[in-house]
């Protein structure tokens, strides 16, 4: 850094510590200047917070979005084209769906079934699909240009405004102890930097008429996944009705179990322990009669 350069830097310092620890006021700025700054400022953070809350919307899994987004960056490092897409939840349900509908085989009436709403996941997971790629392009994208262009200017320019006014306001301050010239470039390059602040916030603000296009876009595609996805889902309505139709029509089959094997109590020598077919009945009990056994 120049001696110049750290001078400055010194200056801007001094003139800080003395408002916020002195109690100085520095150079006040316009009620209109302020009022485009607050204006600016909100449409800054509303651009900002939507962009972040659109990709939750559409990404709500925040472990899967990340793992995609490195995914993403690792795919343009190694210059892949075609980087893999999100993991939509209605295609995860679609596949568990089919793997045990498949277990279960058509002829089951559940797993046919399972089949028929997993296949309609599936769908519906594409069309969610096509909903991201449009919301990115025609209102995340535009939006993330704003930010990165339009938003950052402002940022650049009222940081520079404040240096430039506290530079200004400190020479101000020691006018005597320094040259009038140097005052007065200092208060042109304030209204320099004031007017190029003033000017990035105006323009902003008058792209108003994009953004709405921009939202209204948002809506047309949200609008066209819902009407998608509602023809979707009344086609398989449809086949689960006739599904749950049959059934009832159907005769209900009563559950016969088969006849219990009785025990053997055959020759314990030649037993195994397991059951036999024989249907030799234990002896009966006589009643009146008792043997007892005596020990000696």
């Amino acid at each position: 850094m120049s001696v110049a350069g750290f001078k400055k830097q010194f200056f801007k310092a001094s003139q800080m510590m003395s408002e916020k620890v002195g109690g100085a006021e520095g150079t006040k700025l316009n009620e209109d200047f302020k009022e485009l700054e607050r204006k600016a400022d909100v449409t800054s953070k509303a651009v900002v917070d939507v962009i972040s809350k659109t990709s939750e919307y559409l990404q709500p899994n925040p472990a899967s979005r990340a793992k995609l987004s490195m995914l993403n960056t690792v795919s343009k490092i190694r210059g892949q084209v075609n980087s893999p897409g999100y993991p939509q939840p209605e295609g995860l349900l679609g596949e568990s769906m089919n793997k045990y509908g498949r277990d279960l085989g058509e002829d089951n009436n559940f797993g046919g079934a399972l089949l028929d709403v997993g296949e309609t996941m599936k769908r519906l997971a594409e069309v969610k699909d096509s909903l991201d790629i449009d919301v990115k392009q025609n209102f995340i994208d535009p939006l993330q240009a704003v930010a990165e262009k339009d938003i950052k200017d402002i940022q650049h320019h009222l940081k520079k405004l404040e240096g430039r006014r506290l530079d200004y306001d400190y020479k101000k301050k020691r006018q005597g102890k320094i040259p009038d010239e140097e005052i007065r470039q200092a208060l042109e390059k304030f209204h320099e930097s004031k007017e190029l602040a003033e000017s990035s916030m105006h323009n902003l603000l008058e792209t108003d008429v994009e953004q709405v296009s921009q939202l209204s876009a948002f809506v047309e595609s949200l609008l066209q996944y819902h009407r998608q996805a509602s023809e979707i889902l009344e086609e398989v309505t449809g086949r689960l009705r006739e599904r749950v139709n049959e059934a009832q029509s159907r005769p209900k089959r009563e559950f016969k179990p088969k006849p219990a094997q009785s025990f053997d109590y055959g020759d314990p020598e030649h037993s195994n322990g397991g059951y036999s077919p024989g249907s030799v009945s234990p002896p009966a009990y006589a009643p009146g009669k008792i043997h007892f056994v005596y020990f000696t």
